[in-house]
């Protein structure tokens, strides 16, 4: 909604991984075999995918990246980028209570056919476990099993907590009420960037 509203591309580092994965390379594997486990792939190879991704022609007005960067060593790319590229780092923090969280992200269910996300929870598909558009299967996304949110979380806290510090000190950070409708948190998230923008350029 906000790639839209600013017409600018979004950098989804976990689609873009999610796409390599699929691949039957040495590469692939190893990105498959991590997010099975739900952890983060390094950042080397994340940083080698931004760089990549953002140097395209889409990307000249600016973007916006979502999962990354996720620790300092992403942060102090994602700076170095903004200089190369000339770009304006702002950073939003969508804020949501740990239990909500969970429930978003272990009740997801994605179709693998038009890629529709449900949730058991929120917005759940009219027969359990079928699309609604196109009446494919349902499927539960590896990282999104409880095992792996666990896994996720604890690296949230350990790797990525540390960043609003980081970012904090540069006056880059906004924070943005995460709960309620995404519509809700659309219009919270517009306000944050009309009222911060000098000329949007990035959001991280």
């Amino acid at each position: 909604m906000v790639a839209e509203r600013y017409s600018l591309p979004i950098v989804a580092t976990g689609e873009i991984l999610r796409k390599e994965a699929e691949a039957d390379t040495p590469l692939g594997l190893h990105i498959r075999e991590t997010q099975k486990a739900g952890k983060f792939v390094s950042d080397d190879i994340l940083a080698g995918v931004v760089r990549k991704r953002t140097i395209e022609d889409d990307c000249r007005k600016g973007y916006i990246l979502d999962g990354f960067p996720r620790t300092l060593p992403q942060a102090n790319l994602l700076e170095e980028l903004a200089r190369e590229q000339r770009h304006k780092v702002m950073v939003i923090n969508i804020d949501v209570p740990r239990d909500l969280l969970y429930k978003r992200m272990e009740g997801r269910r994605t179709c693998p056919v038009c890629g529709r996300t449900y949730n058991i929870y929120f917005s759940p598909s009219r027969q359990e476990s079928i699309c609604d558009i196109d009446g494919g299967s349902l499927f539960i996304r590896d990282d999104d099993r409880p095992e792996a949110i666990a896994e996720r979380l604890a690296l949230y806290d350990e790797q990525t907590r540390p960043l609003l510090d980081y970012f904090s000190q540069s006056g880059f950070v906004q924070v943005v009420d995460g709960t309620g409708t995404p519509q809700e948190v659309f219009e919270r998230v517009v306000l944050v960037i009309e009222k911060g923008k000098g000329g949007l350029s990035a959001k991280s």
